[in-house]
């Protein structure tokens, strides 16, 4: 199963120092039946685009639990996109259509790819980061804000470029 986990870049730093990844109170997006049956037009690239920007959505929260806006490259959205077995995520249907409950840690070897924000979008993932709770709650002027981080499309990695990465973002 193909599962989409946000994470922060010193989300990445750990990854890359420990050889895993932890998610976030083992939380991860993924193809799930309900996502199936929510969009049943919807071909398995296109749903697997659904749960990867739910899952950039929710790299937002962390941002905003981590609150450290002078970190260099805080205001970026990372999304790791691995490939686990089926047992290690269980649909979360309760929370949202492509939610999973990951059991314990993600192993670098089963990484197929990283996500994460160039640098045009900083600002606007910054803005959407103070306001995502607003948005959830419905407010409109904050949907617009995070309408604009995610017109901004994560720029593809593979796995074994992060370490250069980290160490080109100074981190």
């Amino acid at each position: 199963m193909r599962i989409y986990v946000p994470a922060t870049l010193p989300m990445l730093r750990t990854l890359v120092a420990d050889a895993v990844l932890r998610p976030m109170g083992g939380t991860a997006f993924a193809v799930t039946p309900a996502l199936r049956e929510a969009y049943a037009s919807g071909d398995t690239d296109e749903l697997e685009y659904v749960a990867m920007r739910d899952a950039a959505r929710a790299c937002l929260r962390l941002m905003a639990i981590e609150a450290t806006a002078d970190q260099p490259g805080w205001h970026r959205r990372v999304v790791v996109s691995a490939d686990v077995e089926d047992a290690m995520a269980t649909a979360r249907p309760d929370l949202d259509d492509a939610v999973v409950r990951v059991t314990g840690e993600v192993s670098a070897s089963v990484i197929a790819a990283v996500h994460i924000d160039e640098p045009d979008a900083e600002y606007a993932v910054s803005q959407a980061a103070e306001v995502v709770d607003a948005a959830d709650l419905g407010d409109p002027d904050a949907e617009f804000v995070l309408g604009s981080a995610e017109d901004h499309e994560l720029a593809w990695y593979d796995p074994s470029e992060l370490p250069f990465l980290l160490e080109l973002l100074d981190l």
